[in-house]
C-alpha cells in the first residue's frame, strides 16, 4: 500500500514557530560534530607526533559520535512524535545589527537523526576497515584526519538549522572529498580526478548560494523554520526559482544529470573513500537538501517536476553506463549514480515520495558501502587489480568477500526479503501514482531501470566471483584480514535485514511523519501486486540474461568492440566530450587569445580610442553652446513642441 504525506496546519504552525530548545542528552548534540572535528585538528596539527595513535584515535572519536547519536535517538523515542524536534543555539555568528543578526544553531529532528545514525555508524565501520586497508601507507595519519574532517562536515551539514550553516558543512564535505579523492596525488590522473570533482561541485554550489540570496531577499531569513513558515506567502514563480537553484546544487553534490561527470573519475581515491563519499554520505547530501526544502518544492510544482525528470534521466543514464564498465569500482560508481537517481525521483514526487527517498537512502548506504568495501577486499587479494575481466572464480579463494558482496548484490537487485526490495520497490510504486502521462512515463522508466540494474550488477557479480579464473600467474588471491572483513559482515547483515526493520520494527514513514506530515493514502494507476510482480519479473530477466552472457559463457579478457551504444557507454555516453566542447574549449580559446594578444597594442588602442571618443563627443556638445540667443530660443521652442506633442498622444 502506498502512502502520501499530507502536511497538517499544526505542522505548519510548528515550522513557523521553530522547534523547542533542546534539553537532556539532546543538548550535547554539538559533540556529534565536535568529536571528529577535534580528531581532524589533532591529527593535522600534531603532525608526526600522532603517527602511532592517530588512526586509532580518529576511529574511536568517530564511534564516539555514533554513541552520542544513538543516545539522542533513544531519548527521542521516549517522547511524543510531535515533540521530537529540538534546537540548540550555539553562538552569535554574524551580529550585523538592524535585525540581521545571524545565529549558528543545530536542528535535531527525525530527518537529521536518520542521517546522523547512518553517517556515524557506516562512517565508523569504514574507519575500522581503513585500519587494515591503509595499514602500510606511510601517510595513513593524514588519511584518517581527512576521514574525521569529512564525517564532521557531513554531520554539520545535516544538523544545521539554516541554509547558511548548511553551506559550511556543504563546503566542508567538498573540501574533504577533494583531499580524499586526490590522496595519492603523486599520480597525475588522481590529482586531475580530484580537481574535476572539486570544480564540478563548485558549479552546483553557485545554485545554493543564489537560492539562499533569493530566500533572504524574499523572506528576510535563511533559517529553515522561518523559510518553511513564510513560503506560502511567496509567489509560485519565486518558489520555482529557488527550487530550481536548489536542484542545481543537489545535482552537483549528488552527481545527477547534467553534473554527473565527476563521479566515475572520483574512484581514483582509496577504496574506503569510495564507500564513505560515494555510497553512504556525500552523494546523498543533494537528496537531503531537496527533502529538507520540501516546503519550497511543495509550493513549486514545476520545480518538483524538474527534480523527477533529473532523477529519471540519471537513473537510466547510470544504469546504461554501468552495463559497459569493466573497472569494478567504476561500475559501482555508475550504480551509485543510478540509485541516487531513484532517490531524487522519489523526492521530486512530493509528499508521496519523501519518506521513500530517505528509506532507500538508508538501505543503499548499507548495501552499497558493503559492496565498495568488498571491491577493496578484492583489490587487496588481487594485487590492486581492478579489471573484472582479470577476475573470475574468486568465490573459492575469498569466501567471506563473496558472501558479503553477494548479500549486497541481492539487496540492490530488490530480491525479497533483502533491503532493496522494501525501499526501491516503494519508489517504483510511488512513481506510478498521479494523473495523466506522468505515472506512465516515470513509472515505466523506474521499472525499466530495475531490469537494467539487475543485468549490470549481475554482470559485475558473475565476472568477479564466478566462471573460470582469468588472473595472471603472479597473482595469488587471498582473503582480507578481519579488520576489513568484519565491517563487511556488519554491512551485509544490514543489507539483509534493514528493510524489514524499517518496515515492521521501526517504520520509517512513522518516524519521519513529524517532518513531512500525516500519512494519507494514494493508489497507483496499476495495482500494487501487479507492480511488484512486474518488478520481480524484470529483475529475474536481467539477472538470467547476465548469467547467460557472463556466468555460463567464457568471458574474454580483451573486451569486444561492441555496438555503438556499448562504445558510448564505455565513454560515459560522451559526457566529458560534451562538457569540453560546450564549456572548456571556448574558455581555453578565449584565454589563449587574450594571452597571445599584443599587450602594448591592446592597451594603447583602448586608451587612445577612449580619448578620441571623449574628444569627438565634446565637439558635438560644443556646437550646442555657441553663444547665440536665437539658437537657445529655438532649442526651447523645440522642447515645448515635443512636450505638447507627447501630452496630446497620451490623451
Amino acid at each position: 500500500m502506498l502512502t502520501a504525506l499530507t502536511a497538517t496546519a499544526a505542522a505548519q504552525t510548528t515550522a513557523a514557530a521553530g522547534p523547542a530548545a533542546a534539553t537532556g542528552v539532546t543538548s550535547v548534540a554539538w559533540l556529534l560534530v565536535a568529536l571528529p572535528l577535534f580528531g581532524a585538528a589533532l591529527l593535522l596539527l600534531g603532525g608526526r607526533l600522532t603517527d602511532s595513535f592517530g588512526p586509532m584515535l580518529a576511529t574511536l572519536l568517530s564511534w564516539g559520535s555514533f554513541v552520542v547519536g544513538a543516545a539522542i535517538w533513544i531519548a527521542m523515542l521516549g517522547v511524543d512524535a510531535g515533540e521530537r524536534a529540538s534546537a540548540i543555539e550555539l553562538f552569535d555568528w554574524i551580529p550585523a545589527g538592524g535585525g540581521v543578526d545571524v545565529h549558528a544553531g543545530m536542528l535535531i529532528d527525525p530527518l537529521s537523526m536518520a542521517f546522523v545514525l547512518l553517517v556515524t555508524f557506516v562512517g565508523s565501520l569504514i574507519h575500522v576497515y581503513s585500519l587494515g586497508y591503509m595499514a602500510h601507507d606511510p601517510a595513513k595519519r593524514r588519511f584518517f584526519a581527512y576521514l574525521n574532517l569529512f564525517v564532521a562536515s557531513m554531520l554539520l551539514l545535516v544538523l544545521a538549522d539554516s541554509y547558511l550553516l548548511l553551506i559550511v558543512g556543504w563546503e566542508g564535505v567538498g573540501l574533504a572529498s577533494y583531499l580524499l579523492i586526490g590522496f595519492w596525488n603523486h599520480n597525475p590522473a588522481y590529482a586531475t580526478a580530484a580537481n574535476k570533482a572539486f570544480v564540478v561541485n563548485r558549479v552546483g554550489d553557485i545554485g545554493l548560494f543564489l537560492a539562499m540570496s533569493m530566500m533572504f531577499a524574499t523572506f528576510g531569513s535563511v533559517d529553515f523554520a522561518a523559510v518553511d513558515g513564510a513560503v506560502d506567502g511567496a509567489s509560485e514563480a519565486t518558489a520555482t526559482g529557488i527550487g530550481l537553484l536548489l536542484l542545481l546544487a543537489a545535482c552537483g553534490k549528488s552527481a545527477q544529470f547534467p553534473l554527473q561527470s565527476w563521479l566515475g573519475d572520483a574512484m581514483a581515491g582509496p577504496t574506503p573513500v569510495s564507500a564513505l563519499i560515494h555510497a553512504a554520505t556525500m552523494v546523498t547530501a543533494g537528496v537531503y537538501l531537496i527533502v529538507r526544502s520540501h516546503a519550497i518544492f511543495d509550493a513549486a510544482p514545476n520545480a518538483q517536476l524538474a527534480v523527477v525528470i533529473v532523477g529519471t534521466i540519471t537513473l537510466l543514464f547510470g544504469a546504461i553506463v554501468g552495463c559497459a564498465k569493466d573497472d569494478l569500482k567504476k561500475a559501482l560508481a555508475a550504480s551509485t549514480m543510478s540509485q541516487i537517481g531513484y532517490m531524487m525521483l522519489a523526492a521530486g514526487l512530493g509528499p508521496v515520495g519523501y519518506a521513500f527517498a530517505i528509506f532507500h537512502l538508508l538501505t543503499h548506504g548499507f548495501f552499497k558501502a558493503g559492496m565498495f568495501l568488498g571491491a577493496g577486499s578484492v583489490m587487496h587479494g588481487m594485487n590492486d587489480q581492478i579489471d573484472m575481466r582479470r577476475f573470475g572464480g574468486l568465490s573459492s579463494a575469498m569466501k567471506i568477500t563473496w558472501v558479503t558482496f553477494g548479500l549486497g548484490w541481492l539487496a540492490i537487485l530488490g530480491v525479497p526479503p533483502f533491503a532493496g526490495f522494501w525501499s526501491k520497490d516503494k519508489i517504483i510504486e510511488a512513481a506510478f501514482v498521479g494523473d495523466g502521462w506522468r505515472p506512465w512515463v516515470f513509472g515505466l522508466a523506474a521499472l525499466i531501470g530495475a531490469g537494467i540494474t539487475a543485468f549490470y550488477m549481475s554482470r559485475l557479480f558473475f565476472m568477479t566471483f564466478h566462471g573460470k579464473h582469468r588472473w595472471t600467474d603472479d597473482v595469488d588471491p587471498h582473503e582480507s584480514p578481519l579488520s576489513m572483513t568484519v565491517p563487511m559482515m556488519v554491512l551485509a547483515v544490514g543489507s539483509g535485514l534493514l528493510g524489514l526493520v524499517l518496515v515492521y520494527l521501526a517504520p520509517i514513514d512513522a518516524w519521519l511523519e513529524p517532518v513531512f506530515g500525516r500519512v494519507g493514502h494514494h493508489e497507483p494507476v496499476i495495482p500494487v501486486p501487479v507492480i511488484m510482480i512486474g518488478t520481480l519479473a524484470v529483475v529475474i530477466i536481467g539477472g538470467v540474461w547476465a548469467w547467460l552472457v557472463y556466468g555460463r559463457d567464457e568471458v574474454p579478457v580483451v573486451p569486444p568492440v561492441g555496438n555503438a551504444l556499448t562504445r558510448a557507454a564505455r565513454r560515459d555516453l560522451y559526457q566529458d566530450e560534451i562538457n569540453e566542447t560546450a564549456l572548456m574549449f571556448p574558455g581555453i580559446r578565449l584565454t589563449r587569445g587574450l594571452t597571445e594578444a599584443d599587450d602594448d597594442a591592446l592597451q594603447n588602442g583602448v586608451v587612445l580610442g577612449l580619448a578620441r571618443g571623449v574628444g569627438d563627443a565634446a565637439g558635438w556638445v560644443r556646437r550646442a553652446q555657441n553663444g547665440f540667443a536665437r539658437s537657445y530660443a529655438l532649442t526651447m521652442l523645440a522642447g515645448v513642441v515635443a512636450f505638447l506633442g507627447a501630452v496630446w498622444v497620451i490623451n
